[in-house]
């Protein structure tokens, strides 16, 4: 994802929120405000443990991430924060509503309201042009995930494809050979899983026994039987 309206052009282009589009601090010139560093540090480090599977750490970072923006009396930016929340949520199959966002959707811009739209897998055709490239190539043209360069923008997509019924096999692979490769434990285990069942419905008894071992490592955390 990789929303940037000019009046947060001063929040994007950095790190893997650079590539999710959305809150970050990394502009030349003037000092760069305290609460935009505090607003990308904890959301950072929010989305960062919620892939891991760190929920104490996750709603802590969140909490002191909307303190942050809050600080600025900016509800399109407390938007956009919630629509972070949420992409990352998707890229671990986790399809909940996007409720904080919707709460303050009136506020957001058209993009991010697309994107919005985008993640429900409820995209008007008409709005796919305001998707950022990589999604609206996905969006649009069903083409393949390998040219998202960054990886939780890839999961994201393979998310929509999975929730919209269009991933193939060869989504499942991509996305979990891309949560394995970053060590995503939340969504290796949800991609994992769902390899792991579309095996066994397909009778092929000995990927799905290979797929519930390495379901078992991740769970386990390298813990020995």
């Amino acid at each position: 994802m990789t929303i940037a309206p000019a009046p947060m052009k001063a929040l994007t282009r950095w790190g893997v929120l650079c590539a999710v589009g959305l809150l970050a601090a990394c502009a030349s010139g003037p000092p760069t405000p305290e609460w935009q560093m505090d607003a990308h540090g904890a959301s950072q480090k929010a989305q960062s443990a919620y892939l891991a599977g760190d929920n104490r750490v996750e709603q802590l970072e969140w909490t002191r991430a909307r303190e942050a923006l809050a600080r600025t009396g900016r509800l399109d930016l407390l938007a956009r924060l919630e629509l972070l929340r949420c992409a990352g949520r998707v890229a671990s199959l986790v399809f909940e509503p996007c409720a904080a966002f919707e709460a303050l959707r009136r506020d957001a811009p058209a993009s991010e309201k697309a994107y919005a739209d985008y993640l429900a897998g409820q995209l008007a055709a008409q709005n796919a042009a305001q998707l950022p490239p990589a999604q609206r190539s996905v969006a649009q043209a069903g083409a393949g995930l390998s040219g998202i360069p960054d990886p939780l923008s890839r999961l994201v997509a393979a998310g929509v494809l999975l929730k919209t019924g269009r991933a193939t096999p060869a989504t499942l692979s991509v996305a979990v050979e891309t949560a394995s490769a970053q060590g995503w434990r939340r969504p290796l285990l949800a991609w994992l899983m769902v390899q792991a069942e579309r095996a066994q419905a397909a009778g092929d008894t000995g990927a799905a026994a290979a797929l519930q071992r390495r379901i078992a490592i991740v769970e386990r955390g390298g813990k020995p039987d």
